[in-house]
């Protein structure tokens, strides 16, 4: 069961760390806002990716063929979400290193990447095809299958905790003038991912 975990975990891991919105916003949020604002960016998104795996480690055929059928539709919402984000972060106020965290945006900050991390449902046959190449079986049991998603969650979240916790460290040696230079940037980068995506869907 303990190598069942930890593929998992390394299942997690890989699916995390790539660069994209997400690891923009937890980077842009740890920095402006704080790590608490880094690590519940980061929850959200391993918690969409556990959602991925236990359909995958569940062998949810049915799901992943709904969640495929349905890309286009999908990956539309998170286009848009993406240029509502993008957009959010550009017109917001300059940012001040000495800022207070702002504890009422926390639940905001998990919930806007759990439904980014959502908006790309060909993540499914991602976990499918990390499953396989780690040697875990289609016909797993429930149990494996629980731990495995188990892994999948943790080794999620350990990519996002190691990533808010390292930029956290430099959050204050930061001038205003360059916080600022982030937040233009950060929005900047949303916002090309959003159009990326959409203009992917009429090509």
């Amino acid at each position: 069961m303990l190598e069942v975990f930890i593929k998992g975990l390394a299942a997690g891991l890989i699916i995390a760390a790539p660069v994209g919105p997400v690891g923009v916003l937890c980077v842009h949020r740890t920095l402006v806002h704080g790590r608490i604002h880094g690590l519940l960016s980061g929850l959200g998104a391993a918690t969409a990716d556990a959602a991925f795996g236990a359909v995958a480690a569940f062998g949810l055929t049915v799901v992943a063929m709904f969640l495929i059928e349905h890309n286009d539709w999908v990956r539309l919402g998170g286009g848009a979400l993406l240029l509502v984000l993008g957009a959010k972060t550009l017109l917001a106020p300059r940012p001040n290193p000495g800022d207070n965290d702002q504890p009422m945006s926390l639940g905001g900050d998990c919930l806007s990447t759990f439904v980014l991390t959502l908006t790309n449902p060909m993540t499914v046959l991602a976990f499918f095809g990390i499953f396989a190449a780690l040697g875990i079986s289609a016909g797993a049991s429930l149990t494996e299958a629980s731990v495995l998603v188990l892994g999948v969650f943790l080794g999620s979240e350990l990519w996002w905790v190691l990533l808010s916790t390292g930029v956290g460290v430099f959050r204050h040696a930061i001038e205003s003038v360059y916080l600022r230079w982030i937040q233009l940037v950060s929005g900047s980068l949303l916002l090309g991912f959003g159009i990326g995506v959409l203009l992917s869907l009429v090509a």
